[in-house]
């Protein structure tokens, strides 16, 4: 891993402010680590990581929709994502690598594929959690279901939401918004095969998952390495957990060389 000048938050361009934020300054850093939050997430709770990763650089990547952007449409389909974060991050300034969960790793997934398309500079590792691999095969429209129906699929899904949802009008109205928009992003994904990456991929899951998200190895013509750990789909909200997830992640990140394009 090659020594580089840590870049400041103000060194980022207009359009990357808007995209990106960090929790707090962190020098002496050599690498990137960009994270994708699930569906309706906030990539900001993986950067409470930071202290768990030296010699990392975490970046959350902040969606339409939702603060600070509450003013701007969210997304629905996947495809318009991935193509505004490839023309507007600099992704491959100095090393990074993606940390996606969920519906994260569907898009650190596909940036990345079209990051090789464009003929940039790809990560150094995908981090891909809880998450099927394409091609996703067993799908149901959730975004056109009604507020009850879809709180209680996602409910049924993954688990009670904090009580606030349920009992605040607005709270539920926003929380469920970013949700649909979501969901349809994840309905509406159409994979295309294409030949493997040259990228080192690490699936994680929780052990009350389908171990299917650990399947990611037919994506990548480079290492691959998998990890089970205790817990369901948000198993890294355990401070252990968490602790054991992060060390995994900066040995994983360690141990990857630079990739090929």
């Amino acid at each position: 891993m090659t020594a580089t000048v840590d870049r400041a938050p103000g060194a980022l361009g207009a359009l990357e402010q808007r995209w990106l934020s960090s929790r707090r300054q962190k020098t002496g850093t050599t690498l990137d680590l960009y994270c994708f939050a699930h569906a309706g997430g906030s990539g900001g709770e993986f950067v409470r990581w930071s202290d768990g990763l030296p010699g990392i650089k975490l970046w959350a990547v902040r969606m339409p929709g939702r603060a600070p952007r509450e003013t701007e449409a969210p997304y629905t389909r996947l495809t318009d994502l991935v193509t505004d974060l490839v023309e507007q991050i600099d992704f491959g300034r100095r090393d990074f690598a993606f940390f996606g969960h969920s519906l994260g790793a569907l898009v650190a997934f596909e940036v990345t594929r079209e990051l090789r398309r464009a003929g940039r500079r790809l990560p150094r590792r995908l981090l891909l959690s809880s998450m099927q691999p394409p091609p996703i095969t067993t799908r149901k429209s959730v975004h056109r279901l009604s507020d009850d129906q879809l709180l209680a699929e996602i409910e049924g899904r993954w688990g009670a939401l904090p009580r606030p949802i349920h009992d605040d009008a607005e709270i539920r109205s926003i929380v469920l918004g970013h949700l649909r928009a979501d969901a349809e992003i994840a309905d509406t994904y159409a994979y295309v095969p294409q030949d493997p990456l040259p990228v080192p991929v690490t699936a994680f899951c929780g052990d009350q998952e389908d171990s299917a998200q650990l399947g990611w190895d037919v994506h990548t013509r480079a290492e691959f390495d998998s990890h089970v750990l205790p817990g369901g789909h948000f198993y890294f909200r355990d401070p252990d957990r968490q602790r054991e997830l992060t060390s995994l992640i900066s040995q994983s990140l360690s141990r990857s060389p630079g990739t090929e394009n």
